[in-house]
């Protein structure tokens, strides 16, 4: 039976597209198979993960899973709704209704592409601030070097798939709630080509790709924060026998940094101020992401008081513009005093009175 996609997530019913999205982002993170390599139970673990944001993720599907629930008791209907049937299936939805209300969807005859991959990097804010291109290592499949991903061994033909009889689709029947239909999915002999070789290359063994370690280069906007998320087009797993790749997406997480505190594209940091330049005012130099900004602090400056640098602050993506930087100002009161120093404040003190 399959698990209820909230359940998996740890949602509630009521969940934004946003909270699906960072459930699925902090749990395939956590019980990706490349930290638990060898864990049958992480596997499976993730596997449902995938599965439950692709239903949560589409608006269409999440309103079905919603009016009918999961197969073997869920709401709506007797029986439930079964979303495994077609998953993989190439139409969908989409054409099973169309198989339903308007005879059987013409078959779309298309090769076995690769998959999406996901990964993460951490980034400093200075990095985070300035951009620039990060090289990436990952494992993935890539096209297989000795058959150059057509999957045959050298010297020996590509045949038509007996599998399929060159369709590259075969028919299977799917259990739904409006009974039992046919719906045509690619076949997994020749990946949807029609064709396969003959001898299968002694490398990949026919796949025409191989699993291998590989260097990427993702550009890094400048100002990206936690929790964006880049494409890398292309740069995803190769598909079998010369199917494209699909794409690469990395998810960005940056740093606490120990001088600046970021709030949207805005900075926000402390500046120790002498306690005779906070009494007679001074000119300080005051340490931005931008480099050292002289700011000009009257005299009778209260602690606590924040002085606002426009433009200093993170860049905005996509624009020339610049957040702020706010820097509250820290009266620094010192704990010793020299003979002199203290002679002058005992004057001061008696002036005052």
């Amino acid at each position: 039976m399959a698990k209820d996609p909230y359940t998996v997530l740890g949602l509630k019913r009521d969940a934004s597209p946003e909270d699906v999205k960072r459930a699925y982002r902090s749990l395939s993170k956590e019980w990706h198979p490349d930290k638990h390599k060898g864990d049958k139970t992480a596997e499976e673990r993730f596997k449902e993960i995938n599965s439950a944001y692709e239903i949560l993720s589409d608006p269409e599907k999440r309103r079905m899973y919603d009016q009918f629930g999961a197969a073997g008791g869920g709401r709506g209907m007797p029986g439930g709704f079964d979303f495994s049937g077609f998953r993989g299936a190439p139409q969908g939805l989409e054409d099973l209704f169309s198989t339903f209300f308007g005879g059987r969807a013409q078959s779309r005859r298309h090769r076995e592409e690769g998959e999406d991959m996901e990964m993460g990097i951490e980034l400093t804010l200075r990095e985070a601030f300035e951009g620039g291109q990060r090289t990436v290592q990952l494992r993935r499949p890539v096209q297989c070097s000795a058959c150059k991903g057509t999957g045959a061994e050298k010297d020996t033909r590509i045949i038509t798939c007996d599998a399929c009889g060159g369709t590259g689709e075969v028919t299977h029947t799917v259990q739904s709630f409006f009974g039992v239909i046919q719906q045509a999915a690619v076949c997994e002999a020749c990946g949807g080509a029609g064709k396969r070789p003959e001898k299968p290359c002694h490398s990949c063994g026919g796949d025409g790709r191989k699993d291998d370690r590989a260097s990427v280069t993702v550009r890094i906007p400048a100002g990206i924060a936690t929790g964006q998320r880049l494409k890398v087009a292309g740069e995803g797993a190769a598909g079998r026998r010369g199917a494209r790749a699909r794409d690469l997406y990395v998810d960005i997480a940056v740093l606490d940094d120990p001088q600046y505190v970021r709030d949207g594209d805005d900075i926000r940091s402390v500046h120790e101020l002498a306690l005779i330049d906070a009494l007679l005012g001074a000119d300080v130099a005051v340490t931005t992401l931008h480099g050292d900004v002289t700011v000009r602090v009257a005299e009778g400056t209260q602690p606590g008081q924040v002085f606002r640098l426009r433009g200093k602050g993170m860049p905005v993506i996509g624009t020339s513009r610049h957040g702020d930087h706010f820097v509250d100002m820290r009266i620094v009161v010192p704990t010793k005093l020299s003979k002199a120093e203290r002679k002058l404040m005992e004057e001061w003190r008696e002036m005052g009175k």
